[in-house]
């Protein structure tokens, strides 16, 4: 099989893995992430417990393009929306205001969610062949150092997941830099 069509059904196989409610973990702007759809609150918990992550800090979304971030927010002003696109598709996570229905299970204890039209190539085709945006969560135990290669994926979590989706890195070093939309304040470097 060339390599295009492998990368293919790789990708395929982790957004079936999504749909069917699966966790997995697959390579982001910096670090490896896990995700799940953010609409299945059974994954998204498991997801949390794989990570021994509490429910009250809220989680993030990653998707290809902002229309699959808009169900899950409430409509920003255009001065506002115009600060996110200038910013995406990129390496910036927003706090942007969620809508009344977003579920407690992605937002926590905050009235934000947090949101980002990645840049990574393989994170958008995720998103776009899955049809919808995704919860991306660093690849660690909560406090821990994430993971940034697929062995350190699998030695952690091999037998939590349903699938590992190979790919390389964005060009980061750290995490993603979070901002707040309403105040434009910088909360994570």
């Amino acid at each position: 099989m060339s390599g295009t069509l492998v990368e293919n059904f790789r990708l395929r196989l982790a957004a079936d893995w999504v749909r069917a409610g699966g966790i997995i973990a697959y390579p982001t702007e910096a670090v490896f992430g896990l995700g799940c759809d953010p609409a299945d609150q059974s994954a998204v918990l498991r997801l949390l417990s794989i990570k021994r992550r509490p429910i009250s800090k809220g989680l993030i979304l990653v998707a290809a393009d902002w229309s699959q971030l808009q169900p899950w927010l409430q409509t920003p002003s255009p001065a506002q929306l115009r600060r996110l696109r200038e910013s995406w598709p990129g390496p910036v996570t927003w706090l942007v205001p969620a809508a009344t229905h977003c579920p407690h299970w992605l937002t926590g204890d905050h009235d934000t969610l947090a949101v980002r039209v990645s840049a990574h190539p393989l994170v958008r085709s995720l998103c776009r062949r899955t049809g919808s945006a995704l919860v991306s969560t660093s690849a660690n135990i909560s406090s821990q150092r994430p993971a940034r290669s697929i062995l350190e994926v699998q030695l952690r979590f091999a037998s939590c997941i349903d699938n590992l989706l190979p790919g390389p890195l964005g060009d980061l070093a750290r995490p993603t830099p979070i901002r707040d939309l309403l105040t434009a304040r910088t909360l994570r470097h």
